[in-house]
């Protein structure tokens, strides 16, 4: 006499196979946590290689701005469009330098996490969450680049923000959930930092440096201590 086939163990089977197939579930929270600090430590840099740069130009006063209080550089740029094509490429450079450290940071811990969850680092689930996510960054990189062009840099920070949690709520129907939570964040301190341009390092560590550890250290609880996760056979 055959065993008795439990239809509900079955149907949870069939979801799982389905989630593995159309879900990317190897992000790693260690990935997070590394790429908010990349972006913390670039958004102490680029504060102080401003404060550097336009410091030692005559007229300019930026010694009243802090990291938190950037009202000094951010009127500057907004003043002279002279100046903001000056610094134009400095700034450009922090920003791929930010994005290619925390995309190498992101890609190692998720690579090492795929010889757990046994899955591939670049299969089609990984497409779709690449993509999806690249359209918005795209846009959004370009919408503030014209920002910055016609005066507006203190929206600049605020626009990226909202922009990459756009980005996170579009991908995440190709991955874990949790990355919900980090989009909502990004959006919602994007829209606040609309309303205090002056601060804009602050909201940019916040956003881009302490929301990523604190998601990273979430995800790392819940998906990939040890006791939770065994390596794939």
């Amino acid at each position: 006499m055959k065993p008795a086939v439990d239809p509900l163990a079955q149907l949870a089977e069939i979801r799982s196979i389905m989630e593995r197939s159309s879900r990317f579930i190897s992000l790693s929270g260690l990935s997070g946590i590394g790429a908010g600090v990349v972006a913390l430590a670039g958004a102490g840099l680029g504060h102080w290689y401003l404060h550097r740069l336009l410091g030692g130009s005559p007229g300019t006063d930026v010694y009243g701005s802090t990291l938190g209080n950037s009202s000094g550089l951010i009127s500057m740029l907004e003043e002279s469009p002279t100046l903001r094509l000056a610094v134009l490429p400095h700034l450009l450079v922090l920003c791929l330098g930010i994005i290619v450290l925390a995309g190498g940071v992101a890609v190692f811990f998720t690579r090492r996490r795929t010889r757990y969850t046994g899955a591939s680092l670049w299969d089609g689930a990984a497409k779709r969450l690449f993509w999806s996510m690249a359209l918005p960054l795209v846009a959004g990189g370009l919408f503030c680049l014209q920002l910055y062009l016609r005066g507006a840099a203190g929206l600049v920070v605020p626009g990226m923000l909202i922009f990459y949690g756009v980005a996170l709520l579009n991908a995440s129907k190709y991955t874990l959930p949790e990355i919900k939570l980090l989009g909502f964040s990004q959006i919602l301190l994007g829209l606040v930092a609309s309303l205090a341009v002056n601060w804009a390092f602050l909201f940019f560590a916040a956003g881009f440096g302490l929301c990523h550890i604190g998601y990273g250290l979430l995800m790392y609880n819940r998906y990939e201590r040890e006791s939770n996760v065994a390596p794939a056979k």
